[in-house]
């Protein structure tokens, strides 16, 4: 499977006191003191945790545990009540004028959405287009590529997914894991810097999950992507991940690397949390 082919160019109107890694280099993604509320629940509070530049990390733990929160935000479609999120050398939700941080206006949102793509659990596609246009369609009027080059990305997307003879299909003449195939195609047809997987494999019927799994595997493995996963299949957590983070009640638990958090927890809501899981 050739790998990915990303963007080059660095992001632009980078911040002054961006965070930085002990190498010098700033995070793929960073939370800082983020707290999100809906009403008067508090989903997360005060999280604080990063993501290494091409380091593939799985969220786990109790549904309503503030998993999934995470990527919403990421994508803006949530907004945080406090904190800061990064992504490279920039923050999400905040920009810089005249010296201060402010609000993030629309252009800056948008601008920052391009760095960032997400596999959604029911595929998201548009029904009304085939899968040829399902792919073009965001390059063509987020990135402004041609229509030719965007079709020849496609093109090439939907062999490495195995799926170069339903160019033309629509979705509802496809599998549920065909569906899925076009999804992952989809994210990755915006070279995004950071890819967001949020249980990807939930919605599939079990004959079907091990192929989508398979495929996400060879995907991280050889790319330089920098994948944010959430899911309840801890054998995909296992195999795709290079950290594992256990969440409860909107904060990390536990963290490390997946031979430790599945072999040896260290914390007891984290061997009550696999253990209930693994017997399912």
């Amino acid at each position: 499977m050739p790998p990915i082919e990303q963007p080059v160019e660095p992001l632009v109107n980078a911040s002054k006191d961006a965070p930085v890694r002990r190498d010098g280099a700033p995070p793929g993604i960073r939370f800082e003191k983020v707290v999100k509320r809906f009403g008067e629940h508090t989903v997360l509070r005060e999280l604080d945790f990063d993501v290494a530049p091409g380091e593939r990390v799985t969220l786990i733990g109790p549904s309503g545990s503030g998993k999934t929160t995470i990527l919403r935000l990421l994508m803006t479609l949530e907004s945080p009540d406090g904190g800061l999120i990064w992504i490279g050398d920039r923050t999400l939700w905040h920009m810089e004028r005249k010296g201060e941080r402010v609000p993030a206006n629309q252009k800056h949102l948008h601008e920052m959405r391009k760095q960032v793509g997400m596999v959604f659990q029911q595929f998201n596609l548009f029904p009304n287009m085939n899968v040829l246009r399902n792919l073009t369609e965001g390059p063509v009027r987020v990135l402004g590529l041609s229509r030719d080059e965007a079709e020849d990305r496609a093109r090439d997307l939907l062999d490495l997914v195995g799926l170069a003879d339903k160019i033309t299909a629509h979705p509802s003449r496809l599998s549920g894991g065909q569906q899925q195939r076009v999804a992952i195609a989809r994210a990755l047809a915006m070279r995004p810097q950071v890819l967001l997987l949020d249980e990807v494999t939930s919605a599939l019927d079990p004959e079907l999950v091990v192929g989508v799994q398979d495929l996400l595997r060879d995907i991280a493995r050889q790319n330089d992507l920098t994948i944010l996963c959430v899911t309840h299949e801890m054998r995909f957590a296992r195999d795709i991940s290079d950290r594992v983070l256990m969440f409860d009640a909107g904060r990390i638990v536990e963290e490390g690397p997946p031979e430790q958090i599945f072999g040896e927890p260290s914390e007891q809501r984290t061997r009550d949390f696999l253990q209930a899981v693994l017997a399912t």
